[in-house]
């Protein structure tokens, strides 16, 4: 069986993109060519008829480009992600506007999902605007939130939205090319794993930390949010962010990446998932 060729049909797709992805590591500034691509690509596939979310990171990031520092408390950290988050999201919604396609923000925190009716309340928001054709762009509200900024990744994040959601297909851009036996910044043998049927403890073992002092997602946090994605009932892609052109490659069915089958848990509550 090819489950390659099952993605094409996928019609609710989570894309994430992190800070590493979104910046010029030499000097932390916004990627304006990748992000401008970032927005055409996803437009496309918008006008396909697919509906698509962005789980986008990048506020406490760009807030240190804007004011030049560091952040060394957390309120700092809060400061600077408040500056970040519209500067970012400025941009975002001024590029979109350019291929006429509408945006809207959501920004949540762990307390929106633990509370019921917090949680229907951000479904049936997202419902509402993919049905009115808006793309959401969502990130943690790392202004007024404590536990996402020191222990949180939107990798999770994004799986979590994916449950909500019951998208299809969630798709995470990392800064290598899918999923490794090992680092292959530190193992030049590192072997890319092109299918995962279901996670174990085998490929959990192989899982390693964030590689750039901007993320906070390592491949564990990927791995983390495989767990939540395929659960609830989505496939999962790792892929290559510097190759946003390959996400409709994906979409066609090519081999891209790393590919973690969905296997729903017919017991799946995904409060299960938030206290892990």
């Amino acid at each position: 069986m090819n489950f390659r060729e099952k993605l094409k049909d996928k019609k609710r797709i989570v894309v994430k993109i992190g800070s590493s992805s979104l910046t010029h590591p030499e000097t932390g500034n916004m990627n304006y060519s990748k992000i401008e691509q970032l927005i055409r690509t996803l437009t496309d596939i918008h006008g396909t008829g697919r509906d698509v979310v962005l789980v986008s990171s990048g506020a406490i990031a760009v807030g240190r480009q804007v004011m030049n520092i560091k952040p060394q408390t957390l309120s700092e950290k809060q400061a600077l992600a408040a500056i970040g988050q519209a500067r970012l999201m400025m941009t975002y919604q001024k590029l979109f506007a350019e291929y006429n396609q509408v945006t809207g923000q959501i920004l949540m925190t762990k307390n929106t999902m633990v509370n019921a009716l917090n949680r229907r309340l951000a479904q049936n928001t997202f419902e509402e605007l993919l049905h009115l054709g808006v793309i959401p762009i969502v990130n943690e509200n790392d202004t007024v939130s404590t536990y996402e900024i020191e222990f949180g990744d939107n990798d999770r994040l994004s799986a979590i939205v994916a449950a909500l959601i019951h998208a299809d297909l969630l798709i995470l851009l990392s800064d290598i090319d899918g999923f490794y036996t090992d680092d292959p910044h530190k193992n030049p043998d590192a072997r890319l794993i092109s299918l995962v049927p279901e996670i174990n403890e085998d490929f959990l073992n192989m899982g390693k930390g964030t590689s750039t002092d901007i993320g906070t997602g390592g491949m564990s946090a990927k791995l983390s949010a495989a767990r939540v994605a395929t659960d609830s009932g989505a496939d999962m892609v790792i892929m290559n962010g510097d190759r946003l052109d390959a996400i409709p490659q994906v979409l066609k069915g090519e081999e891209i990446g790393t590919l973690f089958l969905a296997h729903k848990n017919k017991n799946f509550d995904l409060i299960d998932y938030l206290s892990d």
